[in-house]
């Protein structure tokens, strides 16, 4: 699977962006997605997860109910809303897929077995 991440750039703190990260190269809907995202010198954290179906998603602490993530199996993509943003925001944010069965813990990054790039989100205060 390639993972091609785009949307990011720079955001006013208080506004919004959306990233959009496009699947090629498999059955898009076969697989779990997320997005993680990692600031200078820290590690890497999962921002926010969706299931297969889009039925359930799964945030960080840190962004609940400020950021959603979606998807549209039809168009192979998975979407990062963010808004009401925050200079503490400012990342590389990345998208993953896992194609794992069964139980699935969506904060850890073991379990994700394709990565997109990452695109820089820069929130100015």
């Amino acid at each position: 699977v390639q993972l091609q991440a785009s949307g990011g750039g720079l955001g006013q703190a208080g506004g919004s962006l959306r990233l959009s990260c496009v699947a090629s190269g498999h059955t898009f809907s076969d697989f779990n997605m997320a997005w993680f995202r990692q600031a200078p010198g820290k590690k890497r954290e999962l921002v926010g997860a969706i299931t297969r179906s889009g039925s359930n998603t799964y945030y960080g602490d840190s962004v609940k109910g400020r950021f959603t993530v979606s998807r549209d199996n039809a168009e192979n993509t998975v979407y990062l809303q963010m808004n009401s943003l925050k200079p503490e925001d400012t990342a590389v944010y990345y998208c993953a897929a896992s194609g794992l069965r069964g139980s699935w813990l969506p904060h850890l990054i073991d379990e994700y077995d394709y990565w997109g790039q990452g695109t820089l989100v820069t929130v100015s205060s």
